[in-house]
Parts: C-alpha cells; sequence; structure tokens
C-alpha cells in the first residue's frame, strides 16, 4: 500500500471521523447480535416468539429507519456542521446504551427492540455525515483511500462487533459486561468527535428550506440524486453490492448447517474471510488506482465477483459429492476435505476482494460527481436504495427457499445477475471518464 493511503490515519481531517464510525458500528452490531443470542438461547423459553421470527423482527427494525428518515438525515447534514450533529448523535448513542443496559438487567425484549429500532435511526442520520464529510474534508487524490478505509472499517467493524458481542454475552456475568463494553465504546465515541474539525462558514448550507414530510422528503433527494446520471448508476451499483452481501452474510448459517454440515464455528470462519476479503480488496484498489477518482476497475470488480460466485457454488457442489458423516468443529476438520474445500474458500475470499475493489470507486464517483450543496441528501438517497435493495435481496431469498430452492443453487443464481451488472458498470464507467 502506498505511504499516502495510511498517512490519512494520522490526520485530524480523517482518523477521528474513522474511529468514531467503526466504533458505531462495532456498537451496533455487538449489541445486536448480543439480543440475538441472549433471546435465543436464553429467553425464548419464555417468550411466544420463535428465534426465527425475532431474528427477522430486529432486521427489519433496524432498516425501517433508513426509508423513514433517509431525508430528514440527508438535510439535517447538509445545512448543519456535521462534526457537531455527530457529537449529538453520539450522546443520544450513550443514553441509548444505558437504557439497553436496563433493559438487559430487568430481561426487557421490548426495551431492547426499541433500543434496536433507535439505533437504526441513529445510523441512518450518520450515514449521511460520514459519506459527505469526506470530499469536505479530504483531497480529491485522498478520496479513493478514505472510502477504501471506510468501507473496510465497517466490514471488521461488523465482524468484530458479531463476534464479541455473541461471545460475551453467553459469559459469566455477560449481560453486564456487555452493557459495560458497550457504554465505554459510545463514551469513548462521544470524545473522539471533538476532535473532527468544525466545517468552514462556506460548507454549511443552510438555504434550502427543511421539510419534515418524509414522503415528500424521500422523493425530493431521489430527484437529486437523479441530477447527473453518473451519481445515480453509481447508487445502483452500490445498492447491488449491499444485495449480493446480505444475501451471502444471511445465507452462511443455512450453508454452513445443511452444506458443509458444520457448526457455528465454520459460520464464525466464513463471515471473518469474507469480512477481511472486503478490507483487502477496498485498500487494494487504492493502489491499483493510485488515488485517482476512476472507475475502470469496477467492471473488473464485478467480473471478479461473478467469476468467484460461481467458483464458490462450484466447490460448494463439489463439497456435496465427497462429504462424509464426521463432525466439522474447526478448520482444519472442514480443509480434510482438500480440493472442495479449498475451492469454497477460495471463491469466498476473491468474491469479497473484488466486492471491495468494485464498491470504493463508486462511494467515491457519487461523492466526487454530486452537486456539493446537496451532496449529504444525495448520501440519504443512496441509503435508501440500499435499504430498498437490501430488502428486495432478503425477500427475494425468502421466495426462491419456497420454491425449493437450496442455499448453493440461490447464490449460483446471484452471479448470474452479476453477469448483468457488469454491463451496467461499463455503463457508469462511460459516462464517467466522458466527465472526467
Amino acid at each position: 500500500m502506498s505511504v499516502s493511503q495510511f498517512s490519512l490515519l494520522k490526520t485530524r481531517r480523517f482518523l477521528p471521523l474513522f474511529i468514531v464510525q467503526f466504533l458505531t458500528a462495532f456498537n451496533d452490531n455487538a449489541f445486536k447480535n448480543a439480543f440475538l443470542i441472549w433471546f435465543t438461547y436464553d429467553l425464548v423459553q419464555y417468550s411466544t416468539i420463535s428465534a426465527p421470527v425475532m431474528v427477522n423482527i430486529a432486521a427489519a427494525l433496524f432498516i425501517v429507519p433508513f426509508f423513514l428518515f433517509s431525508s430528514i438525515a440527508g438535510q439535517l447534514a447538509d445545512r448543519f456542521d456535521k462534526a457537531i450533529l455527530t457529537r449529538y448523535l453520539k450522546y443520544a448513542e450513550i443514553i441509548l446504551m444505558i437504557l439497553a443496559a436496563a433493559c438487559f438487567y430487568f430481561k426487557t425484549v421490548t426495551g431492547l427492540l426499541i433500543v434496536l429500532f433507535f439505533l437504526g435511526v441513529q445510523a441512518t442520520l450518520f450515514g449521511p455525515i460520514k459519506y459527505s464529510l469526506l470530499p469536505e474534508q479530504l483531497k480529491d487524490n485522498e478520496l479513493i483511500a478514505g472510502n477504501a478505509f471506510i468501507e473496510g472499517g465497517t466490514f471488521l467493524a461488523i465482524l468484530l462487533g458479531t463476534i464479541f458481542g455473541g461471545l460475551l454475552v453467553m459469559g459469566s456475568f455477560g449481560r453486564e459486561a456487555i452493557a459495560i463494553t458497550l457504554i465505554l465504546f459510545a463514551t469513548i465515541g462521544l470524545i473522539t468527535s471533538y476532535s473532527m474539525p468544525l466545517a468552514k462558514k462556506r460548507q454549511v448550507v443552510k438555504s434550502t428550506p427543511f421539510s419534515w414530510n418524509i414522503v415528500t422528503g424521500t422523493m425530493q433527494i431521489i430527484a437529486y440524486s437523479r441530477e447527473t446520471k453518473t451519481v445515480f448508476y453509481s447508487i445502483i451499483g452500490i445498492s447491488w453490492f449491499w444485495l449480493v452481501g446480505i444475501v451471502f452474510l444471511s445465507q452462511f448459517p443455512i450453508y454452513v448447517k445443511d452444506v458443509l454440515h458444520a457448526d457455528e464455528v465454520i459460520v464464525t470462519l466464513l463471515l471473518t474471510i469474507f469480512s477481511l476479503g472486503i478490507g483487502i480488496g477496498s485498500l487494494l484498489c487504492n493502489r491499483l488506482l493510485d488515488g485517482k477518482i476512476d472507475g475502470k476497475m469496477v467492471p473488473y470488480g464485478a467480473l471478479g465477483m461473478t467469476l468467484f460466485i460461481f467458483l464458490f457454488t462450484l466447490g460448494s457442489h463439489f463439497y456435496k459429492h465427497t462429504y462424509v458423516e464426521q463432525p466439522i468443529l474447526m478448520l482444519f476438520d472442514f480443509l480434510r476435505f482438500g480440493f472442495p474445500a479449498y475451492l469454497i474458500l477460495l471463491g469466498l475470499i476473491g468474491l469479497a476482494i473484488c466486492g471491495g475493489i468494485y464498491i470504493v470507486p463508486l462511494y467515491a464517483i457519487m461523492q466526487h460527481r454530486s452537486n456539493q450543496a446537496h451532496m449529504a441528501r444525495v448520501v440519504g438517497a443512496n441509503n435508501v436504495f440500499n435499504a430498498l435493495f437490501m430488502v428486495i435481496g432478503s425477500v427475494g431469498t425468502v421466495g426462491l427457499y419456497a420454491l425449493n430452492l437450496s442455499a448453493v443453487e440461490i447464490l449460483f443464481l446471484v452471479g448470474l445477475f452479476n453477469v448483468g451488472v457488469f454491463f451496467v458498470v461499463q455503463h457508469i464507467v462511460r459516462r464517467e471518464r466522458k466527465h472526467a
């Protein structure tokens, strides 16, 4: 990696934002997984709601705010200083974590679901802040690197938060430990947010009337995103990435159980490989582009995603025909199956690396080509489309299961659809280069 890429981590323009967003993503996922694991292994026996239903309720509660409040989030971030807004959000997060601690102590499921919903609101409000802050604080030749760190850091935070929350909550004094940790990390995030530089006066936009109407506000931010075709196509490309991500991540437990005949250790392994691969691909993208805002690597990323998805499903097919009845508890047990196992791991890490190469330039293009006066509202529109595509992916997966398709067949279909995405991103690249 280039020295300039990692030098961003030494600057006040970027490091505080990176730490704040990392801790935010970590806390969100640590809380969510701690709650679901605790419910599944402890509270479910006292509840009328099954564990699978609760998982879907939790997912819905976290994602609904993206539909409801993205327009408000974009307007706030365009109108007020982003560093100050971040501090307010961190204060709110501390309050939410204190409420979460009380709900864990009193075993209040409804309270924990309410906390989860408001964490979704916080994530909705913070998204436009962090992505619109990058082009304000970074130079053009730093934008790819900044997005690379944000994307890689986000997936690493998701991984660590998910593992940490699940392991800690089931240990001795698990509820107390997770509550204290969440409050501590939220506090660190608040302290760090005070190191974020304030915007220059000319960067704070207050001229546009503020609208609290969710429907008209959402239509407005979508209209902003469509002002520049390259920006809109980039948003669609980004949203497709999140659809692929949610389909793969949600299938891991079923895939590991029904195809690999393994336990949750291998689920964690696959999640780790996927998250690290995204980080590697994101950082590699900056090296490949040499810091230039250029979409030339996006089609290669899309094509690579397709090929490695097919490789992953091919390895899964071979694995089913070589599997013999034996417990698979650790990585070495899995690797004993030889070529099919290595093919699966290669396909997954390749998919993730190509995903990182694919997604980072799209974010940079969206930021660079958008009107800076309403950049945050464009990011808000991106959040709406991301959420929509993730819902489509989740609902579509349920529908395909209803048609008796297997997890491997569903993932193969994703690869087929990704062929079409390859041609779409080719169009994005051509448009961007015309305006370069």
